[in-house]
């Protein structure tokens, strides 16, 4: 009874693994130039720190002698006349009074960031805030250079991955080691090159899969889509405070700054018709520098921004942007310097404070350099399962055919891995979508195409 319990459980163990591999190599075949791609800007963007401190070197503690430092409101006027028709956006603290100050101007969406010489006032230097490299790098990571489509693109891979990381894992799950480790935890170097390369990506797979997840998630309030769902789901469930604390997109922060900038230019009234370079002529009242000096006595982690009202009677918005996001506070000051009320990074929602927390760790920001090796480490290993797929693949495919897992059919359907395809489907809709649209695809290549069914692996 044993036996024939035996001999009729293992066709659909193999069934099942089956099912998995196949899952798990079209995932890949999907996800694999992304994996490459969000791997290499990410661990460029990694060291963003490190990089601009370099970058913007030239800028620091270019203060020399006893001459006295210009006042905010002038060094502001510099920056503005600097940029023919712009406005100002936000006034950056210096981190050190020796040093150039960051000054964002604009007009609409267009931000153009520049660095004033704190006692003469001239213009070291400037550039277009979306030009620059980090900037660059953030968009090339995130969208592709392409704005909410390439966020899309970016989100649908992002999805499969988690796919192909759990099947992975399924696949990995020791059936008949016996209890050895070798093959296991780490890899057999000395049993020959297939299973030098078999064991170098299921190895590498099981130590960095929980690393993976966690920056795919953490990384997913940045998308466009589920961005979006998410900030939907808050407003339904009543857990939407205020603005969030990370970017929705290029183009619904291009959107933001251009309605920032219009109100702005509307509030101003009159002055607004000069070129809008309100700071380049004799303010009513020096509201820059009031609120400037109340600013630095908050001493916020730097970089601390200063935005000014974008409705009449609205104080002035403070705001850190530290790389660490958990020491990111913010402020209102009154016209006049007077604190307004401040809130801090303990005091948002818990989702907030979570995501924060989620975000300043996937952007390796939450414990400095350790943070930063870590995640590289993934990112590498992530690599590693890229390029040993690719030679398993490579040596192992049947010839004139792609080498999918050939499926051994009809699966019985479980209701555990239907109800995970169903909670991945509701919690992130890209895949859902994607899924849906890759099972009409299959069944429609079946029977139109049936030679590119046998050569996709498919049973025709």
């Amino acid at each position: 009874m044993e036996a024939v319990t035996t001999i009729i459980a293992k066709p659909r163990t193999e069934r099942w693994y089956r099912a998995a591999w196949r899952w798990h190599f079209y995932a890949g075949l999907f996800c694999l130039p992304f994996v490459l791609w969000l791997s290499l800007t990410g661990g460029i963007y990694l060291f963003k720190p490190q990089i601009e401190g370099l970058l913007y070197a030239p800028y620091r503690d270019v203060a020399s002698g006893a001459a006295p430092l210009l006042a905010p409101e002038t060094i502001a006027a510099r920056a503005v006349a600097a940029v023919p028709g712009s406005m100002l956006h936000k006034y950056v603290l210096p981190e050190a009074p020796g040093d150039a100050v960051q000054v964002l101007v604009g007009q609409g969406a267009d931000d153009v960031r520049v660095w004033v010489h704190p006692q003469t006032g001239q213009v070291l230097y400037k550039v277009a805030e979306q030009d620059r490299p980090m900037r660059v790098v953030f968009r090339l990571h995130g969208e592709l250079l392409a704005g909410d489509r390439g966020s899309a693109l970016v989100e649908t891979a992002a999805c499969w991955t988690i796919v192909m990381l759990l099947t992975g894992l399924f696949l990995w799950w020791p059936r008949q080691s016996g209890g050895k480790l070798a093959g296991v935890l780490y890899p057999r170097l000395r049993r020959g090159r297939a299973t030098f390369w078999r064991d170098i990506h299921a190895v590498t797979g099981l130590w960095v899969s929980l690393g993976a997840l966690f920056l795919i998630l953490s990384g997913l309030p940045w998308a466009k889509v589920w961005g979006d769902y998410f900030r939907e789901v808050r407003a339904v469930t009543g857990t939407l405070e205020g603005p969030q604390d990370w970017s929705a997109g290029s183009a619904t922060e291009a959107h933001d700054r251009a309605m920032a900038d219009a109100r702005m230019r509307a509030m101003m009234g009159e002055h607004a018709q000069h070129g809008g370079m309100v700071m380049a002529m004799a303010p009513p009242s020096p509201a820059l520098d009031a609120v400037v000096e109340g600013a630095t006595r908050l001493h916020f982690a730097a970089p601390v921004e200063v935005s000014p009202p974008t409705m009449a009677g609205m104080p002035w918005q403070v705001r850190s942007q530290a790389e660490n996001r958990p020491d990111r506070d913010s402020a209102e000051i009154s016209a006049d310097g007077r604190l307004v009320g401040v809130q801090r990074f303990e005091q948002r929602h818990l989702i907030d404070r979570a995501v924060g927390y989620g975000v300043a760790i996937h952007e390796g920001a939450w414990w400095g350099l350790a943070n930063q090796l870590a995640n590289l480490a993934v990112l590498l290993g992530l690599v590693t399962l890229c390029l040993s797929s690719g030679v398993l693949w490579w040596h192992r495919r049947p010839a004139e055919v792609l080498g999918a897992p050939v499926s051994f059919a009809p699966l019985r359907h479980s209701w555990l891995p239907v109800a995970l395809v169903v909670a991945l489907a509701l919690a992130m809709p890209l895949f859902g979508l994607s899924l849906a649209l890759a099972l009409v695809v299959e069944g429609s290549l079946k029977r139109l195409a049936p030679r590119l069914g046998l050569w996709m692996g498919w049973r025709v």
